[in-house]
């Protein structure tokens, strides 16, 4: 063999392993845009990724899920979502490379990925069946075809060593370099060696032919929500029969940094487990109300909540993944049906008047369920089925069509998003997703108090300093904020107006601040005469507890 019929074997050698990671890749990328649009035809949450990641969610630790929370915010199923497909990215590339000595196994590991996917979506609380498993099966059918196909362009013309494994492309041997059809034969000037432009131009072609079946699936998917939010910017809200007082003079301070008493919607947290927003149609939207002791079970539309009588309140809501000093509380006007006025229609008799029942267990569209205690529901409070918030139907984000707010309890028991289905039965007789999974059955909102200004590791200047934030009780109401600056005693802090005792209650203290570092901390006192605990406690199983400090430096 010549220097020259060496360094181009050499070269092709380098090269093919590349070009079997691309084939993987590209396979790969096939699998998924092909199951992407597949999951038009059955819906969108029967996509391979989606499945997957909320087949990772359910089994995520609680103390990973936390973190995830408290790290990544609202970007926690982005990062989640960009994880899996790292990971499928990366197992398509060693697949490829794999596939180039073992042609057959490595076009079955891309079926055994389908398989996870479609296992993962038949496992989904929300699944419909059979049907979720074919965007998965059908998408890794077509990455494993294309897998097989473009490492069959590497295998070098001429045939193989005698002995050696199909399709390992090993050129030493017959029909090799020195062998028939070497470069002074067929094979041409290149040697027989693999057709690397073949390749280039296949690969290409699946790659586009890919990406043409992605954005095709993703706009049929697109489109199926279309209706949905044609139902909502067609919906306007009518008035309240029972409209919200204005918020008190006062209520609401005008400081810099401190959180506006009305959380924008835009601004309003969001915490919960779906990696696709729910898109329903409030025209076709339906709410079954049944269960044990329920004695006229009902089905309502969209519209005959309209026809009910509206009223309007302004709650404060907290998600109990909210550390102490966390921004996952929000205040909002909102506007429903009284929930207690309908489960009184239905029959509905509460435990402290011998009902049998006492869980509420309310179910979303994708699949989550939520407990609520009857008791809370229907004793007086504003419990509600909302419809609006802040003078506008409920964001998609939020719930829209119709959501529950239930002020003084946590959302994990409280505040089901998109819901279709009430359910009456017993702590005993079931375990919502969130009890399953170790969190508390009954969590009433604790006591807790946040400062907003000034920031940890601000630089005021030394002077009057303006302490200022917000403190919750809901359903107890906020009667005494107090700040204490390092060790020293603890300072009543002025607050402000009341809005009722389910809002959250701003505070200001204005601090004679001397140079140095300092710490500012903060406790609050409800209307029961009960104190914020100084004791820290996660926030599993029913929230986190402690008195929330900043660290400042006055310059």
């Amino acid at each position: 063999m010549t220097d020259d019929k060496k360094e181009t074997r050499t070269s092709r050698d380098r090269v093919r392993p590349v070009a079997g990671a691309v084939s993987g890749v590209v396979a790969g990328f096939a699998a998924l845009a092909v199951a992407e649009l597949v999951s038009a035809a059955v819906r969108p949450q029967a996509g391979p990724v989606i499945a997957v990641g909320g087949a990772a969610i359910d089994h995520t630790p609680t103390a990973v899920k936390d973190w995830a929370i408290r790290n990544f915010g609202t970007n926690d199923k982005l990062v989640l979502q960009l994880g899996i497909l790292s990971v499928l990215a990366l197992f398509a590339l060693a697949l490829g490379i794999v596939a180039l000595r073992f042609r057959r196994s490595g076009a079955a590991g891309v079926l055994l990925f389908g398989v996870v996917g479609a296992a993962a979506a038949l496992s989904r609380p929300d699944s419909g069946g059979w049907a979720d498993a074919l965007p998965s099966l059908v998408g890794a059918f077509v990455g494993a075809v294309v897998l097989y196909l473009l490492v069959g362009l590497t295998v070098p013309r001429g045939g193989v060593r005698a002995g050696a494994p199909a399709g390992t492309g090993d050129t030493d041997g017959p029909g090799g370099a020195d062998g028939p059809g070497g470069a002074d034969g067929p094979g041409g000037a290149d040697g027989p060696g693999w057709d690397r432009r073949r390749f280039v131009i296949a690969a290409s072609a699946a790659a586009a032919a890919s990406a043409g079946a992605g954005a095709l699936g993703r706009g049929l998917n697109g489109a199926s929500g279309r209706d949905a939010v044609a139902s909502r910017n067609r919906l306007v809200l009518p008035k309240p029969a029972s409209p919200a007082p204005a918020v008190p003079r006062g209520a609401g301070l005008r400081l810099p940094g401190i959180s506006p008493f009305l959380t924008p919607n835009d601004s309003f947290y969001r915490v919960d487990t779906a990696l696709v927003v729910p898109k329903v149609n409030a025209t076709t939207w339906e709410l079954r109300i049944h269960g044990t002791g329920v004695s006229r079970p009902r089905t309502l539309t969209f519209d005959d909540l309209l026809r009910r009588e509206l009223i309007e309140r302004d709650i404060t809501l907290t998600c109990v993944s909210n550390e102490v000093g966390g921004s996952y509380a929000g205040n909002a006007r909102w506007i429903g049906v009284r929930l207690a006025d309908l489960l009184a229609e239905c029959g509905v008799v509460p435990p402290s008047k011998g009902g049998p029942a006492d869980q509420l267990v309310a179910r979303s569209v994708d699949g989550m369920t939520l407990g609520t205690p009857v008791e809370d529901v229907m004793d007086g409070r504003d419990a509600l089925l909302a419809i609006g918030m802040n003078g506008e139907p409920l964001p998609f984000t939020h719930g829209f069509p119709v959501r529950m707010v239930v002020p003084g309890l946590y959302g994990f028991v409280s505040a089901c998003k998109w819901i279709e289905d009430i359910e009456l039965t017993t702590f005993d007789s079931y375990d919502p997703y969130w009890v399953k999974r170790g969190w508390a059955r009954r969590a009433p909102v604790k006591t807790q108090s946040r400062i907003d200004t000034p920031k940890p590791f601000a630089r005021p200047k030394a002077g009057t300093v303006m302490v200022a934030g917000v403190a919750w009780a809901q359903h107890r109401g906020i009667d005494k904020v107090e700040v204490r600056v390092d060790d020293g005693p603890w300072q009543e802090a002025r607050l402000a107006a009341e809005d009722s005792r389910d809002t959250w209650r701003q505070w200001s203290f204005p601090w004679e601040a001397g140079k140095g570092g300092h710490t500012l901390t903060v406790r609050a006192t409800d209307r029961t005469g009960r104190v914020q605990t100084e004791k820290r406690t996660r926030t599993v199983p029913d929230g986190a507890s402690g008195w929330h400090s900043v660290v400042v430096t006055v310059d």
